[in-house]
Parts: C-alpha cells; sequence; structure tokens
C-alpha cells in the first residue's frame, strides 16, 4: 500500500505544515516515538512505529510511507543497514532521516544516505517540523508564511518508565560487547530526552570503560541500579 496517495486528498497548511504525510519511526525507545507522536500530531502526520530492522523490512513491504526516520542504534543491527538500503531503493522515499542521541551517529548517518539528521533530544516542535519540510519539494510544503512553533513537547512519563524495564531486563543478563553498546547508546539517548544527566554519565562512563578495557562490572551494576530508581520514581507519581 503506497501512503503517498494520503497527499492527494489532504494538503498541507500554514498551521498544520506536514499534512498528507505518513512518517515512519523505526525507534526502539517508546519515549523517544512518544515525543515523535505528539509532534506528529500537532503537525498533521500520521506515524507508523517499527521497533527494529526486522519489524521495519517488514513494514515497508506493505507500506511505502513518506517520511522514514531511523535510529540509528536498534537493537539487532544498526540504523545505518537501513538508511543505506532505502536510500538505494527504487522508488525512493522522499524524505529520509537519521536520528540519535550521540552526534557522532551523524556522520553515519550521511555517510549511509540520508538526507538529514535529528539530534536527541528534539528542541522543539518548529525544529522537527522545519527537518521535515527542508526536504521536501515545493509542490508538498504550505503555502504562505509559516509560524515557527517553539513550544516543547512532553512525552508521557510511562513510556519513560517502560525504557526503564526493557533496560532492567536486558541489564540482568551477561553482557558482551554488542548488548554493552546497545545499551549505553539506547541509554544515553533516552536520559538525554529526559534531562537525566546522572543516567546520561553513568551510561557514557560505561561505554568508556568497555572502550579503554576497563573494569566495567561496577559501573554496570551502577547502571542498573540508576535504572531501577527510575521504574521505582515513575510507579510513585
Amino acid at each position: 500500500m503506497d501512503d503517498q496517495a494520503f497527499d492527494t486528498i489532504h494538503r498541507p497548511t500554514v498551521t498544520r505544515p506536514l499534512l498528507g504525510l505518513t512518517i515512519l519511526a523505526v525507534e526502539d525507545s517508546l519515549y523517544a516515538c512518544d515525543a515523535l507522536r505528539l509532534m506528529c500530531l500537532h503537525s498533521g502526520a500520521r506515524l507508523r512505529r517499527a521497533d527494529c530492522l526486522k519489524s521495519a523490512r517488514r513494514h515497508l513491504q506493505v507500506y511505502r510511507p513518506s517520511v522514514v526516520i531511523v535510529d540509528m542504534g536498534l537493537p539487532d543491527g544498526s540504523g545505518a543497514e537501513l538508511i543505506s538500503e532505502l536510500s538505494n531503493a527504487l522508488p525512493r522515499v522522499s524524505v529520509l532521516l537519521g536520528i540519535s542521541g550521540d552526534s557522532f551517529c551523524e556522520d553515519l548517518a550521511y555517510a549511509a544516505g540520508a538526507d538529514g539528521f535529528m539530534a536527541k533530544p528534539i528542541a522543539n516542535l518548529g525544529v522537527f517540523q522545519t527537518s521535515v519540510l527542508q526536504h521536501l519539494p515545493k509542490d508538498r510544503q504550505p503555502f504562505g508564511l509559516r509560524m515557527m512553533r517553539s513550544e516543547p513537547i512532553c512525552p508521557d512519563p510511562v513510556a519513560f518508565r517502560e525504557d526503564m524495564a526493557h533496560m532492567a531486563e536486558i541489564l540482568r543478563r551477561p553482557m558482551d560487547c554488542a548488548t554493552i553498546d546497545y545499551v549505553t547508546l539506547f541509554l544515553r539517548g533516552v536520559a538525554r530526552s529526559a534531562e537525566d544527566e546522572t543516567l546520561e554519565t553513568a551510561a557514557m562512563d560505561l561505554s568508556i570503560a568497555w572502550s579503554d578495557g576497563g573494569p566495567v562490572e561496577g559501573r554496570i551494576t551502577r547502571l542498573a541500579q540508576l535504572v531501577n530508581a527510575r521504574i521505582e520514581d515513575v510507579a510513585a507519581i
């Protein structure tokens, strides 16, 4: 099914500049995806979600979205793999964006063929809208002056708790190189979006210690304690 057929019925406006677009978010974080959901809701776009590469590929066999936003760190591989596939596919999606909480992933996204890159956390609704609109052809953009909306987006704290519960389960398992890379990248992105400096620092410390070949058991334990504490904090709200 071609979701882009939706565009012929719904045209963008200055207040809903992404009206008519279907966006596929390939994002494993529920907290980050809830932020994208809210931004799409306020912008007029429809949002679909895939939480891993396998799910995204299965989705793309059925639907062709207008825009694909790919997280660079996914549980079953790098988002760069999917970006490269979609960049070379025919017909190509209109807009292909990478997203990550780590700035070093920006070069990886562009090298894979992304049109643009969004750093987590996305600052506000206007930044999100511009990140998509600037890569669309002129005939698919709203006519007239568009007011830049600066209001922040506040995702559901329950989604944050679900992300922490997911990480708590993984942190209880034996940790290998791929798992540590995934956990630290995931937690740094979510922590940055939630403005949780303590959690972000702990994830960074584990990543650095692992890269340097130093002891990591204590850092894994510390990270697990912080994650469990946040589960309890949100549950008490």
